[in-house]
């Protein structure tokens, strides 16, 4: 067995190797893994056997249970503005760059959108986000999500949140004052890949982002996409990305290749190296909501209830930008039948 220079144990070494673990063994070394687990350690579980899956998904739902117990945070969208996003994001079907057949419409006004979150909330859900293509919104589309959101705190119990692109420190500062619980703003993926996925937006403006919200204190949900063609040791570079950023909700979207996009031909994840992620994520990043996401359907198949089992807390319900999602109803069933406590929520 290897210790390493914080006295915590390695996954190096024969004793502890894929092949030779058996599940009480791969149980008990992921029970004395550090928590938060450093990138070094993380690193290391990308070679654990998946016949050890279990014992994975066991430990992330541990660290779950110890954050937030049977609640789960439940998250309902509005496309406000859609297609028509001059960034070149190649998993993107709104970007201007792709040929894929989308609607396309300017931005909602706020009484439309103010009734798509009272339905949101009708469904159950515990928060509403507003959400727009493009790198930022036009001064008068920006007024319109200002009016939206105080509408939303007015005439519902929902917590509000958005995702309106890039922000100034003056417009995190408005979104602050308008009521704005939670801004939703992707890293995407890890650094060292980014420019592989987008060449119009810089990673450190999606970092300048974060810090102006942060400075306005609002809250912060940030993730990205696994499955974009990153290398599993990228996966680990992006989880301790987040780790630096510390956001507040984590959500976690799978490729689903659009057509027209850059990364149609793109294979899927394969559901159990899906989930391994899942519980990794989780056991880095265990003071946050860990949100299923895009792409879940497609990708996990019937190994969602596994899944929602590898450290999950939070779940985006209903249809999502460009793409129907599963009925609310169904997730609801399954969400019970795992335990969850639907009238808890926010996390």
């Amino acid at each position: 067995m290897i210790v390493n220079v914080d006295g915590h144990q390695s996954l190096q070494g024969d004793r502890l190797s894929p092949q030779i673990m058996n599940p009480t063994s791969a149980a008990s070394m992921l029970s004395e893994l550090p928590s938060p687990l450093p990138e070094a350690d993380a690193a290391r579980l990308i070679s654990l056997d998946l016949k050890h899956l279990g014992a994975l998904v066991d430990r992330a739902h541990t660290l779950q249970q110890e954050r937030s117990g049977s609640k789960v945070d439940l998250c309902a969208i509005v496309n406000a503005r859609s297609g028509s996003c001059e960034q070149d994001c190649a998993f993107c079907s709104q970007s201007a760059h792709a040929s894929s057949e989308i609607d396309i419409h300017s931005m909602k006004d706020a009484p439309e959108i103010v009734e798509h979150a009272r339905r949101a909330e009708a469904a159950g859900a515990h928060r509403f986000c507003i959400v727009t293509s493009g790198g930022s919104l036009s001064p008068q589309d920006f007024e319109t999500a200002l009016n939206a959101i105080e509408s939303i705190a007015m005439d519902t119990q929902l917590s509000r949140c958005a995702s309106l692109g890039a922000l100034t420190e003056e417009r995190a500062r408005r979104l602050a004052d308008s009521g704005l619980d939670r801004y939703h703003h992707n890293l995407e993926t890890a650094r060292s890949f980014y420019p592989e996925i987008c060449t119009t937006q810089s990673y450190d403006s999606r970092i300048q982002t974060v810090m102006h919200l942060r400075s306005a204190g609002v809250e912060l949900c940030s993730g990205g996409i696994l499955g974009l063609g990153e290398s599993p040791e990228q996966r680990i570079e992006f989880a301790a990305d987040l780790q630096r950023v510390a956001p507040d909700s984590v959500p976690i979207n799978f490729l689903s290749p659009r057509p027209g996009t850059a990364l149609e031909g793109r294979p899927q994840m394969q559901p159990k190296e899906a989930i391994r992620y899942l519980a990794i994520f989780r056991m880095m990043l265990p003071d946050s909501i860990i949100r299923l996401a895009g792409g879940r359907c497609e990708t996990l198949g019937g190994d969602q209830e596994l899944a929602l089992r590898a450290g999950i807390d939070g779940l985006l319900i209903g249809d999502y930008l460009t793409t129907f999602g599963p009925q609310v109803t169904e997730d609801k069933r399954l969400l019970e039948r795992l335990g969850f406590d639907l009238t808890l929520g926010r996390c």
